[in-house]
């Protein structure tokens, strides 16, 4: 399988790469730039170590490559990046945005958010991708900071939103892969609307208690994943 990140330059898409690489995946970080994204492979070989399998190229190309296709863009860019990609991304491929509309995009502050026309940022990206795309939504509540910090176990939960239970199962077992981390099924696309606001909550929560790494874990189970299982 080959997973895609979109944004992979930044801190959490490059965090990512770091995580799931880390756990044996093959990643393909997307940049603006080929040369940017060959750099921050090349960055994240150097962490991992010469069998870590990241390679960096176009936004374009990593979209067109990926089975599996994280976008992990602040909000203020993230419709560009969609219309860039959208004829690239091949037919049944899993989009997972990781988009929270922060009140930054509109020069506010990082714990506000704004409220996107058609309800998440999430629902946005799948209105402007071809209809064949499998969308879901996830990585809301997880620090680019915490996905760097290969040293410290990360302890949390990751909600995953989506009609597509196939898809979500697929982006679950990614999440799976990543030591500590459990993924939850939240319901449909529609509920990233909540699940993206909560990214505000924790900056504000961290803000409180002048801390880095605050995350949510869900209980009443003694493990999550797919609601039958």
């Amino acid at each position: 399988m080959d997973i895609s990140v979109i944004g992979g330059t930044g801190e959490e898409g490059f965090g990512l790469t770091l995580r799931l690489a880390r756990a044996g995946k093959h990643v393909i970080i997307g940049s603006r730039s080929a040369e940017k994204g060959a750099g921050r492979a090349s960055d994240a070989v150097g962490i991992l170590g010469g069998e870590a399998a990241v390679e960096g190229t176009t936004n374009e190309e990593a979209a067109a490559r990926g089975d599996v296709v994280f976008v992990t863009v602040p909000y203020a860019g993230q419709a560009d990046i969609y219309r860039a990609i959208k004829d690239h991304v091949r037919e049944g491929a899993i989009v997972v945005d990781c988009t929270s509309p922060l009140a930054t995009a509109v020069g506010g502050r990082p714990w506000h958010v704004i409220r996107p026309w058609h309800g998440s940022a999430a629902e946005q990206a799948k209105a402007i991708l071809p209809k064949h795309v499998r969308m879901v939504a996830a990585f809301h509540t997880i620090s680019g900071e915490q996905l760097q910090d290969l040293n410290r176990p990360m302890e949390s939960d990751v909600l995953v939103c989506g009609a597509d239970a196939e898809a979500k199962a697929v982006v679950g077992e990614l999440i799976d892969a990543i030591p500590n981390l459990r993924w939850v099924d939240a319901g449909d696309l529609t509920m990233a609307r909540i699940a993206e606001t909560m990214t505000a909550l924790l900056i504000s929560v961290n803000r409180q208690y002048k801390i880095h790494d605050a995350g949510f874990r869900v209980t009443g189970r003694e493990s999550w994943g797919r609601p039958n299982g």
